[in-house]
């Protein structure tokens, strides 16, 4: 692309792209204040001025732990976990006469749970560092005085003061000041992708001043003082004053370069580093994320405290026993066992003590049982979490080809919550839709142009019963070939047939504002290519409408715009030059954009677009002839799901505009903290008085199988809150195109478009209308309560605008309103703001206090998805910033349909049954303990070898545990997307409530119960041996810690619905790795292995009655739970036991006739155990099917 500008030409004619001299010292009077203290002397990194000022180098590092502090550091983090300090506690009073076994027993399972954990952190934390490493070690070319030219050197040795010079698809080292560029008008092309996620090319400028530097000679000489704002997150905003040659000159963030964005479509550049390191602005932007935590890890935590409550109480139930035994011991004098030499004893076991014994006691039985407490419940949990997250990562239904992107979970902590989602809210454009903007139809003077329908206005048409008004719809369109951002078609306009139209030169004027009125950059291609990298996809498709009508932008700089147009008379095409005096930019609070330009018939033309209520209000009484028409055609694009624009201009007197350009670059250049609020006046001044044109109208098409997952969502229970910036209009036909409102369902519009409010605005007495508004939302919320309590059984759709909703969110209405809100199956809020977003699913959250996701694909999205249990970000048209802050990010909203149906229930599944089998098994393994203590008067005596205890945990039962974690499914995928009201045993939490949990605990106290005291029955009393000798105490340990493995890997087996040869190795491996290690164990000398020398080989097992032992009770362990489970199934099955029957059934009509009804009447009970809510969503759902079939 070729620029091309004469030296001439002065910057300061332009707002957008320059910034000129202050005209006053009072100006600058914020520079030198409290934040903005910052002082950079140009080119002199080595004066004594910029060393004394100490600022921070160049290197950058984004670790949370150094070689220094990473041990500390790390082991604070692990010992923050509750259970982890009762570990540390106990060993260390096990080197202590209280400990039931050898310290080495209990260190080592710890050392390897806290070193896995904190081998995982510092790997990835490693990882973060050679990231580090890699960036403190670019090359970048740094001006050396001495020899007038650049030397390469390290990103991480650059210093405030620097030149630097940054070429083509470089990245920049830190944040720079530009000073020239290889464009003649010192401009340059920015990629920010990096930062904000925007794919779009953002035009920096330097000053004129500055833009004489352009080679390493020129720069010798160059000295300036920079003096500018302190460090500060703020990406787009810098006010600064550059000091040169006697002058000041007000500095914008459009002369700032900053760090990690990139040069593009430009040569090179030279700048002056004025931030580094963690000064930069993307670094004072790299906080964290806030801290997520899933239900499922907040009731673990409270579980945990229970089996402390328990430890405790088994302990003091156990030393109070003890306390008494020990006390009888001394009975009139004399020793009741003497046997046990009471006489001799230490303070541990002293009839003339007990009080004390007993204390001591009590402090052996919370190491004793300790094993209550999962040691490995933490560490597993996180190993089975990742390895979810790489599943979901690689899921290739979740694959989008057109984007080639997969979805990706940002964060593995939060699995489980996708599988108990009760409220999802979403954005609108770019989530629901493609955000890539089409233009299809416009109003010109009162005129309607464009052929086809759109997708909205199709669904409208069916729903209100009407035929087809157009033969086809809009994509039907037969046309040369498909141009991205254009889906226009109307004979009339095209192939320069608007010439012979009646309004021809309204037609012209309307196309020429959207060929000059933006602030799109061309790029030629190729031959009668030209491509458009503009702001927002609205803005290139009205360049390119303009084109393809005849009105061909082609080249631009600083002071000019060129359009190649089809000129009326001759009927030839003609180039014609604009000069671009000023761009007064589009802002969310402006809604609108404009620019100021000098045609080549020497007119100053103000041209503008923007929203209609904020066009129509600046119109003049001349300039209103279309107005009616125009508004009528900009409500009829609304109902078609069109965002509409109104087009219109207005001609500047020539004094006028000097006098008001004096102002305005006075307010331009001032360094005030109210320059922004100064400038907007003084735009809103010169925008007035202006002549409308027309309206556009740009097509926001539906994303693929938008429509499908909505509805499957509703299936499965899940409300749905739309939350956009639309019209009212435009939401609701929007709603109807994508199933949020269906058929039969009513709706609830509260809005503040009423005549008596209307009235009371026209008064203009603020407090007045905030009273009347607030008193009108306040009736109308509890009529919408009155109807919907009075038509329980009918489904209800709530729409409510911004305006009615900062009065709806006051804090006398909020809890009616989210009462109202919360009993509709659809909510949309339109005209919502981003910090509304944020506030509403902030009050859903608290409100209804079960888990709620936000879903978006803009930067005006990301405080909805931090304040959201879940972020989900969508990686569309608008760039990256919503998925970098995301939990969770797909390419397209359809696959949410998976991520939660199948991904979600899944991994909430798996999580809530992997949690209550440990409490299980630890609880079996545990209160065998206690048995054994009162069978052995609470002496303190472990039934177990002290490595056997050591090992349960970490070797025999945690693989297949992990195992389940990561790869159990109750039904396929394709199960889960035909039954989405499977979705509701997450939303009920019906796996891991109080009752499900206690359920699970008492299994384990059963299952314990029946190892101990059948296995001590079995064995204690006959001949264990050949030789006729009876089971000693490591034979009993041994026999019961077998029953106690096989029972609870046998229960695991169970409980598993979908085997894979992994979970078959891991439990059936963890069952003959105990045998292994008994081999391997019992062979080490007596001295070392005690209790298990040689005691499966020679005692265990020779004798058949460990064998038929072991059968015996593993077999009556699991009776309890094959019990409760055949009852389950055949008086009370689940919903994945009713899939899981439907898809076993044989093929026999007779057979199906019968199970069809008993699914029916199980399926009609589920359904009478729903919330009421849902129950009537999912009613009226089966309803509209059967109308639809």
């Amino acid at each position: 692309m070729a620029r091309i500008r004469k030296r001439s030409i002065q910057l300061s004619k332009l707002c957008s792209f320059a910034c000129c001299r202050s005209s006053s010292q009072d100006e600058h009077a914020q520079i030198g204040q409290k934040g903005y203290s910052r002082v950079v002397y140009c080119n002199e990194p080595d004066s004594q001025e910029q060393i004394r000022l100490r600022y921070r180098g160049n290197y950058v590092s984004t670790t949370k732990y150094t070689a220094v502090n990473f041990i500390p550091k790390s082991l604070f983090e692990q010992f923050r976990r509750v259970a982890n300090i009762y570990f540390l506690v106990v060993a260390c009073v096990s080197f202590s006469p209280l400990a039931p076994y050898s310290a080495p027993s209990i260190i080592l399972p710890l050392v390897v749970v806290i070193g896995a954990t904190m081998a995982k952190e510092g790997v990835e934390d490693w990882r973060r560092n050679l990231q580090d490493i890699e960036a403190n070690n670019r090359k970048v070319e740094v001006y050396d005085k001495s020899s007038c030219s650049f030397r390469q050197t390290k990103w991480k040795d650059l210093r405030v003061g620097d030149l630097v010079k940054v070429c083509k698809d470089e990245y920049f080292p830190a944040d720079l000041l530009l000073l020239s560029s290889s464009y003649e008008d010192v401009v340059c092309y920015v990629e920010t992708m990096n930062l904000d996620g925007e794919t779009n090319l953002k035009l920096k400028h330097a000053l004129n001043v500055t833009s004489f530097y352009s080679s390493a000679e020129s720069l010798k000489e160059f000295r300036a003082v920079i003096k500018c704002e302190d460090p500060n997150e703020h990406l787009y905003s810098f006010i600064g004053t550059l000091y040169f040659d006697c002058q000041q000159y007000s500095l914008s963030p459009q002369q700032i370069l900053l760090r990690d964005s990139k040069l593009k479509n430009t040569e090179y550049i030279f700048g002056v580093v004025i931030f580094t390191g963690h000064d930069t602005k993307v670094m004072q932007n790299a906080t964290d994320p806030p801290s997520k935590r899933t239900k499922i890890e907040r009731r673990m935590d409270r579980i945990i405290y229970v089996l402390f409550s328990t430890l405790i109480l088994v302990s003091f139930i156990g030393s109070l026993f003890f306390g008494i035994e020990t006390n009888n011991d001394l009975s009139g004098g004399n020793y009741t066992r003497w046997y046990l030499r009471p006489d001799k004893t230490t303070v541990f076991f002293d009839p003339r003590r007990p009080a004390v014994a007993a204390f001591l006691h009590c402090l052996t039985g919370l190491m004793l049982y300790g094993y209550l407490i999962p040691i490995s419940l933490y560490v597993s949990i996180e190993i089975c979490k990742v390895l979810q997250s790489i599943f979901i990562n690689q899921d290739q239904a979740m694959y989008d080809e057109e984007m080639d992107r997969p979805a990706h979970a940002r964060t593995s902590n939060l699995n489980e919550e996708l599988g108990q989602v009760h409220t999802i809210l979403s954005d609108k454009t770019g989530t629901l839709t493609c955000n890539s903007m089409e233009f299809v139809k416009c109003s010109i003077a009162g005129t309607l142009y464009g052929r086809g329908m759109t997708e909205v206005e199709i669904a409208l048409a069916r729903k209100r019963g009407e035929q087809l008004t157009e033969q086809a719809p809009i994509d039907a369109s037969e046309s040369k070939k498909s141009i991205k951002g254009f889906n226009f078609r109307d004979e009339r306009i095209m192939d320069g047939k608007w010439v012979s139209e009646p309004q021809s030169d309204v037609i012209q004027k309307f196309f020429r504002v959207l060929a000059t009125c933006h602030t799109a950059v061309p790029e030629v291609m190729g031959p009668d290519e030209i491509m458009y990298e503009a702001e927002s996809p609205d803005e290139a498709a009205f360049v390119i409408a303009a084109r393809e009508v005849g009105f061909e932008f082609f080249a631009r700089n600083q002071t000019s715009i060129k359009l190649r147009e089809l000129d009326p008379t001759s009927g030839i095409r003609v180039d014609r030059v604009y000069e671009l005096l000023h761009v007064l930019e589009f802002s969310s609070a402006r809604k609108r954009m404009s620019v100021i330009v000098k045609n080549p018939e020497n007119q100053l033309l103000l041209l503008a677009k923007g929203a209609d209520s904020v066009i129509f209000e600046r119109l003049s009484k001349e300039g209103r002839a279309y107005e009616e028409r125009t508004k009528e055609h900009i409500e009829k694009y609304s109902e078609a799901g069109l965002r509409t624009m109104a087009v219109a201009y207005r001609e500047l007197d020539n004094d006028e505009y000097k006098t008001w350009e004096q102002e305005f670059l006075k307010a331009k250049t001032s360094v005030s903290a109210d320059r922004d609020v100064l400038m907007d006046e003084l735009a809103c001044q010169i925008e007035r008085d202006l002549i409308l044109l027309g309206a556009t109208a740009v097509e926001d098409k539906l994303q693929k199988g938008v429509p499908g997952c909505i509805d499957k969502l509703a299936r499965a229970g899940i409300g749905i809150w739309v939350l956009t910036g639309d019209k009212r209009g435009t939401a609701i036909n929007i709603g109807y195109a994508c199933s949020l409102l269906r058929h039969g369902m009513k709706q609830i519009v509260i809005t503040l478009e009423l005549p008596e409010i209307l009235a009371q605005e026209k008064e203009g007495d603020k407090e007045a209308i905030a009273e009347a508004s607030l008193n009108s939302i306040k009736l109308q919320i509890l009529k919408a309560k009155s109807q919907v309590t009075e038509e329980s059984s009918t489904e209800f759709g709530l729409i409510i605008d911004g305006k009615s909703l900062t009065y709806a969110m006051d804090k006398n209405l909020v809890n009616s309103f989210m009462d109202l809100a919360m009993r509709c199956a659809t909510v949309i809020c339109c005209r919502s703001s981003p910090k509304q977003k944020a506030v509403i699913t902030r009050l859903v959250k608290s409100v209804t206090g079960r888990t709620t996701l936000a879903i978006g694909d803009g930067a005006n999205d990301v405080g909805m998805l931090q304040e959201a249990d879940i972020g989900v970000g969508i990686s569309g048209v608008e760039g990256m910033q919503a998925v970098m802050a995301s939990d969770f990010a797909i390419a397209q909203f359809r696959f949410l349909e998976r991520l939660l149906l199948v991904h979600g229930h899944w991994c909430y599944r798996r999580i809530s049954m992997m949690i209550c089998y440990f409490f299980y098994k630890n609880i079996t393994f545990g209160f065998t303990l206690f048995w054994f203590e009162a069978y052995t008067s609470f002496s303190g005596q472990p039934a177990y070898n002290d490595w056997y205890m050591s090992c349960y945990n970490v070797f025999f039962t945690s693989l297949p545990v992990i195992a389940l974690g990561v790869f159990d499914q109750d039904v396929s995928a394709r199960l889960c997307l035909k039954h989405p009201l499977l979705y509701q045993e997450g939303v009920r939490n019906i796996l891991f409530n109080w009752p499900r949990i206690l359920g699970w605990m008492f299994n384990g106290l059963l299952s314990s119960i029946i190892i101990y005291f059948l296995t001590t029955n079995s064995i204690t009393g006959p001949a264990f041996r050949k030789d006729g000798q009876v089971a000693d105490y490591s034979v009993l340990g041994v026999t019961m810690y077998t029953c106690v493995v096989w029972t609870v890997n046998c229960q695991m087996a169970l409980s598993i619905n979908y085997f894979t040869w992994i979970q078959h190795l891991f439990i059936w491996g963890s069952i003959a790795f105990w045998y292994i290690f008994l081999v391997v164990y019992g062979s080490i000398p007596p001295t070392l292995s005690t209790t298990a020398y040689k005691v499966l080989v020679e005692a265990c097992a020779p004798s058949i009655l460990y064998w038929l032992t072991t059968l015996l009770v593993v077999i009556a362990a699991l009776l309890p739970l094959l019990s409760y489970r055949a009852f389950q199934i055949r008086f009370r099955p689940m919903e994945h036991d009713r899939i899981q029957i439907q898809r076993r059934r044989p093929e026999s009509t007779e057979y199906d006739a019968t199970q069809r009804r008993l699914s029916e009447s199980s399926e009609a009970r589920t359904s009478s155990e729903l919330p009421s809510e849902v129950r009537i969503r999912i009613d009226n759902l089966k309803a509209s099917s059967k109308r639809k079939n």
